[in-house]
């Protein structure tokens, strides 16, 4: 699979876009999915439809088109409803060709649930890996805010109108003296459409020699 970015990012112009149209998450975006998933050669899991736009960001900033590859992104819903999906999707299911990306968090979860549908036993990172399953070290936002570096989040931030209110939310007394990386964290976490739109923004922001181990890795496994 390709290596690099399909072009340079472009300096953020600023703009105001707090009206940006973004799918709805949620039961309704793992439905979207799942109705295209007859027929895929590959279907790569992830817990939420942040984790979702990111992937599909980068794989359209490759050049890749996943639709005409037969690769599908679904949403899960959670970390919780792992179990379902490789049941379906897994050896004893489909036998479909599976990636996946989780939290931290949500690792044991994970290597639980792909032990108990037959990917292996007393799995490791390594096999995680090696099964396409990758980590996101904290989140994806993490990632995403450790590879860009806070002064480029922030840019990204002011280009889309939201600079201003991050200034607000780093006075809030319970976030005043928190390290920048927790406060750029929490404010793209706070709200669900912020959350959906900048994980394409960042994204967008990245330059090819940027872009975080895990979403990396799972592209190229699939």
């Amino acid at each position: 699979m390709q290596s690099g970015l399909g072009d340079r990012p472009r300096k953020p112009q600023r703009r105001r876009m707090r009206g940006d149209a973004v799918p709805e998450g949620g039961p309704q975006a793992t439905s979207r999915a799942l109705a295209r998933a007859e027929g895929a050669r590959a279907i790569v899991l992830v817990e939420g439809l942040s984790d979702q736009i990111a992937l599909e960001t980068l794989a359209t900033r490759r050049g890749r088109n996943l639709d005409r590859e037969g690769v599908l992104v679904v949403p899960i819903g959670g970390a919780q409803a792992i179990g379902q999906f490789l049941a379906r999707f897994g050896p004893r299911g489909s036998d479909t060709r599976l990636a996946g990306l989780c939290d931290v968090g949500e690792e044991a979860v994970f290597k639980r649930n792909l032990e108990r549908a037959g990917f292996g036993t007393r799995l490791t990172r390594t096999d995680m890996e090696r099964l396409g399953f990758h980590v996101c070290v904290v989140d994806l936002e993490d990632e995403l805010i450790r590879a860009l570096e806070p002064v480029s989040v922030e840019a990204v931030l002011d280009a889309h109108g939201d600079l201003g209110a991050f200034r607000t939310f780093q006075m809030q007394p319970a976030w005043r003296g928190q390290s920048i990386e927790r406060q750029l964290r929490r404010f793209l976490g706070s709200a669900d459409r912020r959350k959906l739109r900048y994980a394409r923004f960042l994204v967008e922001a990245l330059d090819p020699a940027q872009v975080p181990r895990p979403l990396d890795a799972v592209l190229a496994h699939i």
